[in-house]
């Protein structure tokens, strides 16, 4: 698949992956911010931005579109920088790929599973997401503020609002639409929020390039069993925490992130 992309600055390559429901556009900031060290790519993850759509939606798919990315753009090695699903993406590539990794940075996520029961199930928490995105009536919009008050019925985040609206576009109709296929990334949630292949996190050990775990302080997705389990595949891997950041860290606190990744990347 070809992936639709951003590029900015000179250097050494540099890949930034977004999570679900973003694009590559939700990165400019923190980009422009590094193009001054790096070369940076922007990427759309396939079902998401203005890149393709597909019925498949997990790692092992998402990690074959990055390896043509490569080909493509005729990159040897890269740092890539990934966060939540993205950061997966990141984490499948880096174990499958280490000598095209010249660094790595995961944004909060780990390569455990979030596919839990009870309160903290992220696969229901997305699903009603998804589902509320996909119960918005566009013809009873004729504005932004109509879709998120729409939205509001079922999302109380306004933050979480208005990242999502983000994924807006207008179509030959002149009615607004989503750009990310809601419908595949709904069937392809267990995958999504699923973790690695135990197999695969069982038998690697990686430590042929530096890499740096960010979690935000306010968020969960990093907790001990997945410190234990992140420096059990990368032994030398450091962790860093962003206070005042929730799970969008990069949004939240995009000056100390910037600063977070700037550092890593010269050290």
């Amino acid at each position: 698949m070809i992936l639709n992309y951003r590029k900015f600055g000179s250097g050494h390559p540099l890949i930034i992956l977004h999570g679900l429901y973003g694009s590559g556009d939700n990165w400019l900031s923190i980009g422009k911010a590094l193009s001054g060290i790096c070369e940076v790519f922007l990427i759309d993850l396939r079902n998401h931005g203005s890149s393709p759509h597909d019925d498949l939606n997990d790692y092992e798919v998402m990690m074959d579109d990055l390896k043509m990315f490569y080909e493509q753009q005729e990159i040897q090695s890269a740092i890539i920088l990934g966060h939540s699903m993205g950061g997966k993406v990141a984490m499948r590539f880096a174990i499958e790929y280490q000598a095209m990794v010249s660094k790595l940075i995961i944004a909060d996520v780990s390569p455990g599973s979030y596919v839990s029961e009870g309160i903290n199930d992220h696969v229901q928490g997305h699903k009603k997401i998804i589902s509320a995105m996909m119960n918005v009536d566009f013809s009873l919009t004729e504005g932004l503020a109509d879709v998120e008050k729409q939205l509001s019925e079922h999302l109380k985040d306004e933050r979480l609002r208005k990242f999502l609206l983000k994924n807006l576009r207008k179509n030959d109709h002149h009615f607004y639409e989503w750009k990310i296929n809601l419908p595949v990334l709904m069937n392809n949630l267990h995958y999504i929020a699923g973790g690695l292949d135990p197999d695969l996190l069982k038998n690697s050990k990686i430590n042929s390039f530096p890499v740096l775990f960010i979690r935000g302080e306010n968020s969960d997705y990093i907790g001990e069993r997945d410190k234990v389990l992140i420096k059990n595949i990368f032994p030398l891997a450091n962790m860093l925490t962003l206070k005042n950041a929730g799970h969008w860290l990069h949004a939240e606190q995009p000056e100390l992130f910037a600063r977070a990744v700037k550092r890593f990347i010269l050290s």
